[in-house]
């Protein structure tokens, strides 16, 4: 066992969906073993039953909490901690209160072993937002339960995809709600917090383009009520101020390609749709979600639980193994 890999703690998601599946594909590669210590946060019999769906021939052992220290980590051993929260005959593929509960569960035991540091990392598979509800706990998503269960109150959703990164200024709202809460102070942190991030990250000086709000960022008024110049801009200026390498508002249809050519290493959309819809045309596989601001490192798959082809064993892995990578790229490094 090396004691210098981070060990990422892999939470099982939603129980009906693909998450037991994609978890048990991707450590079936040697390579999640080479770069971490992988640990499941989950129920194992879901992922015993899993195994049947993916022809997997994985040993899966339980340790508790407790055996952390010396789990002796090892490519064909999944090790899981289990939680023992879900029948093994929960329904594949159907909103599941129990299911969606045990989701949060899941993710809520990683949280507090982050903070504790007895995990490096988090590394999330899908949950399905209606279940998560009608199980209790009314969060729009993950992004919203890392926030509250850390405390944190500046934070910020990051996609990544091949030669594009977009953080968000508001996610999980509807576009009227989004405007609304767009302001000056908003779009300063998210441009700080995109920068500290990517800073961390080794690159010295980011560059980093804000997204307008309106069609051709309002064309100086052409377009919207001058949101760009009341909400956009004195943000964007205050960060300039403190030396970010910040440019917009600018408009979007073009400014996603430009970011994709290279001019850019990040972009800051405004709402949802604006900033996820360039990122899936890259591709679902590709797509890792981080949350940025956290006191602990999360990253996810940028897909959703799949019921349609769940129990099928056809759900793509390599999102999940993308978000294993990141992980270990912005875990702590051990000596």
């Amino acid at each position: 066992m090396s004691q210098t890999k981070p060990v990422v703690g892999i939470t099982m998601g939603d129980a009906a969906g693909v998450g037991p599946e994609i978890i048990l594909k991707s450590l079936a590669e040697a390579e999640m073993y080479e770069i971490s210590n992988p640990l499941v946060i989950g129920d194992r019999k879901i992922l015993e039953r899993a195994k049947s769906f993916v022809d997997s021939g994985l040993v899966i052992e339980t340790v508790t909490a407790e055996q952390l220290n010396e789990i002796p980590y090892k490519h064909g051993v999944v090790h899981c901690l289990d939680l023992d929260l879900l029948p093994e005959d929960l329904p594949i593929g159907q909103v599941s209160p129990e299911a969606g509960d045990a989701a949060f569960q899941y993710l809520a035991k990683a949280i507090e072993m982050a903070k504790e540091n007895r995990i490096d990392a988090i590394c999330t598979a899908p949950l399905n937002k209606e279940a998560l509800q009608k199980g209790g706990h009314m969060y729009p998503g993950h992004t919203e339960i890392l926030a509250d269960l850390t405390d944190t109150k500046d934070y910020s959703m990051m996609l990544s995809a091949p030669n594009l990164r977009v953080i968000h200024v508001t996610t999980h709202v509807g576009i009227i709600d989004a405007v609304k809460m767009i302001n000056p102070e908003r779009v300063y942190h998210v441009l700080k917090l995109a920068h500290d991030t990517l800073k961390k990250a080794g690159i010295e000086s980011p560059k980093i383009a804000v997204c307008g709000i309106n069609p051709h960022a309002g064309e100086n008024g052409l377009f919207g009520y001058g949101e760009e110049e009341e909400k956009v801009i004195p943000g964007v200026e205050k960060a300039q101020a403190e030396g970010i390498n910040a440019v917009g508002p600018l408009p979007a249809d073009t400014l996603f390609f430009r970011a994709v050519r290279g001019d850019f290493d990040i972009v800051v959309a405004m709402y949802h749709d604006q900033g996820h819809g360039p990122v899936k045309v890259l591709g679902l596989d590709a797509g890792v979600n981080i949350t940025v601001g956290l006191p602990i490192i999360r990253t996810s798959v940028d897909h959703g639980t799949a019921f349609d082809i769940a129990g099928k064993g056809i759900a793509d892995e390599k999102s999940l193994m993308e978000a294993m990578r990141q992980a270990v790229e912005l875990a702590p490094k051990k000596k």
